[in-house]
């Protein structure tokens, strides 16, 4: 017989609010996406929104009084004050109060349903955690863009940006090869008409102070420079890859996988190679990719509602729920997003 009690997983970030909803088998049956949901970069009220927006479309075919449980890991969630999320939940018209969790435990179970291990997450930061019986027991770096997150797409963009413009704006300044071509294409545009290298350069420093998260979007062309051959983009890669594994290092134990998670570690390139590399010749045991975050909450959920008897076929289940995003059930007609 089917169980027809349904759960909800929300993973919000920076960039981006995803939102599912599933059965307690893992049958997806609804999910939403919307702007970035962390109320310490947005604001409360814009975070809010976006989080409102990805729970509409995610219920928009389906009871959302039928919903049992929920988890939402949401990046920055404290400063949330409850009383905002509260009118959030009310306002989606669930059946229950979600549980929050930290966006870090989502991106652990995103790739694992092991209760022990290592998180090392590079996306616009970047932070590793040791995970130990479903609880994070220890952190090291995500400490912010000003002041740490080394080897998250952010780091990558500013080195990129910084090596370029310091040889632009050399007195002997030359062309500053592929890197500085994509660099300058992605900040400014082109063509750009510029009157020199260094009035180039000008412009770029004036772009990354005016904007400096735009420094993030510079990530996948420090990639494409350096599968390419670029030797300064290489260099910024492997130094990248070298931080991220002492990061991971510093809370690291025997005990379980090490999950790569966030948009850099979990996309095909050369910085994910080197890193997966580092971390097989130091021995530090299984390596996952995380899967759908938002999916990995709802596993979560599911988990908080099943009987005794049931946990091992929820555990077996885990990838169904973590696996990205498969089609929706034929069955029911779910507004596209």
């Amino acid at each position: 017989m089917t169980d027809h009690r349904l759960v909800l997983g929300i993973d919000a970030g920076g960039t981006s609010t995803r939102a599912v909803v599933t059965r307690i088998d893992g049958e997806l049956l609804g999910r939403g996406e919307a702007g970035g949901g962390n109320p310490a970069s947005h604001g409360q009220v814009a975070a809010g929104a976006q989080l409102a927006a990805a729970l509409a479309q995610a219920l928009s075919a389906v009871d959302p009084a039928a919903v049992v449980a929920g988890v939402a890991g949401i990046a920055g969630g404290r400063a949330f004050a409850p009383a905002v999320l509260e009118e959030v939940w009310q306002g989606a018209g669930l059946g229950c109060v979600p549980r929050f969790v930290g966006d870090a435990l989502i991106a652990f179970v995103a790739g694992t349903p092991e209760p022990s291990g290592t998180l090392l997450l590079s996306g616009t930061g970047a932070i590793a955690c040791r995970v130990r019986d479903g609880s994070v027991e220890a952190v090291s770096d995500g400490l912010g863009w000003l002041l740490g997150d080394e080897g998250s797409g952010f780091w990558l963009g500013r080195e990129a940006a910084k090596a370029v413009v310091h040889t632009l704006a050399q007195p002997d300044s030359r062309d500053p090869g592929l890197l500085g071509k994509l660099v300058t294409a992605e900040l400014l545009g082109s063509p750009q008409p510029f009157r020199d290298l260094n009035d180039q350069a000008i412009a770029l420093v004036e772009r990354a102070q005016s904007a400096p998260q735009s420094l993030t979007r510079l990530a996948p062309v420090v990639n494409r420079a350096a599968e390419a051959g670029d030797p300064t983009a290489l260099e910024i890669v492997r130094e990248g890859a070298r931080h991220l594994v002492a990061t991971a290092a510093r809370v690291h134990r025997a005990e379980g996988p090490i999950v790569l998670a966030g948009s850099v570690l979990t996309s095909e390139g050369i910085l994910r190679s080197a890193v997966r590399e580092l971390l097989a010749a130091q021995g530090d045991g299984p390596v996952r990719t995380a899967g759908s975050g938002a999916g990995a909450a709802a596993w979560m959920a599911a988990g908080e509602v099943v009987n005794p008897a049931e946990a091992v076929m929820h555990a077996s289940l885990h990838a169904k729920f973590t696996g990205g995003n498969p089609p929706l059930s034929a069955s029911v007609p779910v507004t596209p997003v």
